[in-house]
């Protein structure tokens, strides 16, 4: 999949999508037998001030109607994503959502969804006041959040909807990893040291868990 990302701040993004496992999965690499892994994602990002038209690069303005703060011009937008995908020939396999503290609530089921709906997946991160609504009416866009709550922007949203959307791609989690996400446990887990104390009480791992009785290890997480 081909994520999309629309921001005025790539960099801020980018550090967190070139990390750990988004990291990885752009990387081609070389498998047993020399055999070569294509890319399990990619992630581009473009920022509305690369296509303004005045000197200034100015993005937005005052919000019509009257209003505090300011309003992210849609032009800008547009082009970018046009940009973007604009010149796919199969414009269903792609998604566009910007993110919005009013839209749809983004679930697992949504990151599944994108998965097996679409190949480009775009993210429209505003800013400020927000963005000019008939972005949305002129991409035929969703507005998409991640919870009931504010943020300064919309990169945080876009960057949680990239993790949890790329995890369903085969082969971006190993199998066991893929396996455990399925199962609904109780998230209750331990590594070692067996025992330690803090403030002079001891904290133990549960029996249960050193045993090695799998059975009830199983039945414990599915409490």
């Amino acid at each position: 999949m081909h994520f999309h990302v629309i921001t005025l701040f790539p960099e801020v993004c980018q550090t967190y999508t070139d990390s750990g496992v988004l990291g990885r999965a752009q990387k081609t690499d070389k498998g047993r037998g020399a055999k070569v892994r294509g890319k399990k994602i990619q992630v581009s990002y473009y920022t509305p001030r690369d296509f303004t038209t005045d000197k200034h690069r100015k993005v937005d303005d005052k919000p019509y109607g009257g209003g505090p703060g300011m309003v992210m011009k849609a032009e800008p937008i547009i082009k970018a994503w046009e940009k973007a995908v604009g010149r796919k020939r199969d414009i269903s396999k792609v998604k566009t959502l910007i993110m919005s503290p009013r839209g749809r609530s983004f679930t697992q089921s949504c990151a599944k969804e994108y998965v097996q709906k679409y190949d480009h997946l775009v993210l429209i991160c505003g800013r400020y006041e927000g963005i000019d609504a008939r972005v949305v009416e002129a991409l035929g866009a969703e507005e998409i959040s991640i919870g009931d709550f504010i943020l300064t922007g919309g990169e945080l949203p876009a960057l949680s909807i990239i993790d949890a959307t790329a995890r369903q791609i085969a082969g971006v989690l190993g199998a066991h990893e893929s396996l455990e996400e399925e199962r609904a446990t109780t998230g209750e887990t331990y590594t070692r040291p067996e025992e330690f104390i803090y403030k002079k009480k001891l904290f133990s791992v549960p029996k249960v868990f050193v045993g090695g009785n799998h059975a009830e290890i199983e039945k414990r997480r599915q409490q």
